[in-house]
């Protein structure tokens, strides 16, 4: 099936859109986005800054954590009418710690066709940069904010695989010293900021060292954290 059949045979596409960089928008991500009936989209007023630059002119609809339970059905119900939807998210691959699962499962349960388009992500150029083993890794995403947040920390003390993080920049300075406290001042790490964008800067060291940073000097910015894995354990 090429290119032209899938896309007139899939009611849902999920589109990534850049995490910084406009020119990391894709041509085909774009022609997607000019041919379905509806975007929807996380924030209407970021996505409307995009779309408005690619002189893309579909209507946009909301699709957020607060309405996509009931907003499901009704969707459900106009893809089965012969709408066809494009799903993105403020910055990256929709669905990756954003809202989308619950869609994207009713629609695979509904019998429907869901094609997701290969694009931005941030975690990935992050791993890579980091020089940490990214043959095996975990992506955990967004950590607890308070409660269950040691809990989790700690049920990763002895993973062995790369740990990949998002995180906040009000929060990074006491995520890192509960780090440092959890799997060892000396574990290695990488916090990558602002991918893809004009200020863009990978901080390499220690948990240690990278908590005193932060510390020191505030940062800004979207965050990825790379983590490297527990050394192996010897029987």
């Amino acid at each position: 099936m090429d290119s032209a059949e899938i896309q007139a045979s899939t009611q849902l596409f999920l589109v990534p859109t850049p995490v910084g960089n406009l020119q990391d928008m894709t041509y085909r991500a774009v022609q997607v986005l000019q041919e379905v009936d509806v975007i929807l989209a996380e924030d209407t007023r970021t996505s409307s800054k995009l779309l408005k630059h690619f002189a893309i002119q579909r209507p946009l609809q909301a699709y957020h954590i607060f309405n996509e339970h009931k907003a499901v059905d009704r969707l459900i119900e106009r893809m089965r009418a012969g709408e066809v939807f494009a799903l993105i998210s403020d910055a990256g691959t929709p669905g990756i710690s954003d809202p989308g699962y619950l869609l994207v499962r009713a629609v695979v349960q509904a019998g429907l066709r869901v094609s997701t388009l290969p694009g931005a992500t941030a975690f990935v150029p992050a791993l890579v940069n980091s020089g940490l083993p990214n043959d095996r890794f975990v992506f955990e995403g967004f950590l607890p904010h308070k409660k269950g947040k040691q809990r989790k920390l700690e049920s990763l003390a002895k993973e062995e695989r790369t740990l990949i993080f998002y995180e906040s920049p009000h929060r990074i300075a006491k995520t890192l010293r509960m780090m440092e406290a959890v799997f060892g001042p000396d574990r290695e790490a990488c916090l990558c900021r602002e991918l893809s964008k004009k200020f863009e800067e990978n901080r390499y060291g220690t948990l240690a060292e990278l908590a005193a940073s932060a510390e020191a000097e505030e940062v800004r910015g979207e965050l990825v954290l790379i983590v490297a894995g527990a050394a192996p354990e010897l029987w």
